[in-house]
């Protein structure tokens, strides 16, 4: 998404908002119900666990994850820690908008996308709250 709107794109990303992220990933290895389990169950991640997200495998090296949350490099660092290497990471959805586009398209949001992101934003922050 391209926007000239800062304080849109914090509130779609930040973690604490619990906006729905979702990716399709490719891995160098087959996975399997416990791999599956093990990641949607939540994960050790620069010295957190991730939140529990849904996990669904596709293939047998390829799952689709949806995130609330966003670290950095979290599923890479995810699927580090039973042993696995990324290989192929795409992000096929923000919130309600699936991005689904030929390499060099766009295209506008529709007036519908818009008033569902602006629902589904309205009570997320832009900001961490300041201590001072």
């Amino acid at each position: 998404m391209l926007t000239s709107d800062g304080d849109i794109v914090n509130k779609i990303l930040r973690a604490r908002n619990n906006h729905e992220k979702e990716y399709i990933v490719t891995v160098n290895k087959p996975i399997n119900l416990d791999f599956i389990k093990r990641m949607s169950s939540g994960i050790p991640v620069l010295d957190t666990i991730t939140r529990k997200c849904e996990v669904e495998q596709l293939d047998k090296n390829r799952f689709k994850i949806i995130l609330t949350q966003g670290l950095n490099r979290q599923i890479r660092r995810m699927c580090e820690y039973p042993n696995y290497k990324v290989v192929k990471l795409k992000r096929v959805r923000i919130m309600n908008i699936k991005l689904y586009l030929a390499v060099g398209k766009w295209r506008y949001l529709s007036d519908h996308e818009l008033n569902e992101i602006g629902r589904l934003i309205s009570g997320s922050s832009k900001t961490h709250d300041s201590l001072f």
